[in-house]
């Protein structure tokens, strides 16, 4: 009998993007269940709580039935044990995230020896994008920028959150 493979997507997602989406969609297909993991760090500001990332993953991966989404604290590597898993999925963008990227995995592989972790990039037009991208731009683009970048469900969330930054004068407060 095949033991069910199971890895572990752990991130923000603040929000999340069509690069995020490009690596759940791919391993997807590799494992028999992907958990996405909202790391929750209560000393960073976020654009979205965990529940509004949720329910962003959710709608943007509803047609992957194979998708969990979980939020956890504290380290990414305990998350992956706690769900019974030894593959941690981490999305890299070229050359940059590189030395950060090794860095944590050679922690992780002291941490815990039974978790591998599986670097993936996104596609080739998507390797650039990020959530810093989206919050460095979310004040000048329009839909059809943002099309370029978030999963379609998930630019009302987008707007809607930057219209109200606006309107509070907090704008400045999330790009920091």
């Amino acid at each position: 009998m095949k033991k069910p493979s199971i890895a572990i997507y752990p991130g923000s997602f603040d929000p999340i993007t069509l690069g995020h989406l490009d690596i759940m969609e791919r391993a997807s297909r590799i494992f028999d269940q992907l958990i996405v993991g909202i790391g929750i760090n209560l000393e960073k500001k976020h654009l979205f709580t965990p529940e509004e990332r949720m329910e962003q993953i959710r709608l943007s991966t509803q047609h992957l039935p194979n998708v969990e989404i979980r939020t956890f604290s504290g380290l990414a590597v305990r998350f992956v044990e706690e769900c019974g898993a030894n593959v941690m999925i981490r999305g890299v963008r070229p050359i940059t995230d590189i030395p950060a990227e090794l860095t944590m995995m050679m922690a992780n592989r002291r941490l815990s020896s039974n978790v591998e972790t599986l670097f993936m990039i996104a596609d080739g037009e998507l390797a650039h994008v990020s959530s810093s991208l989206i919050k460095q731009i979310a004040g000048l683009a329009g839909r059809e920028e943002f099309r370029k970048f978030l999963p379609e469900v998930v630019i009302p969330f987008v707007e809607a959150r930057f219209r109200k930054l606006e309107q509070d004068g907090e704008k400045a407060d999330i790009l920091s």
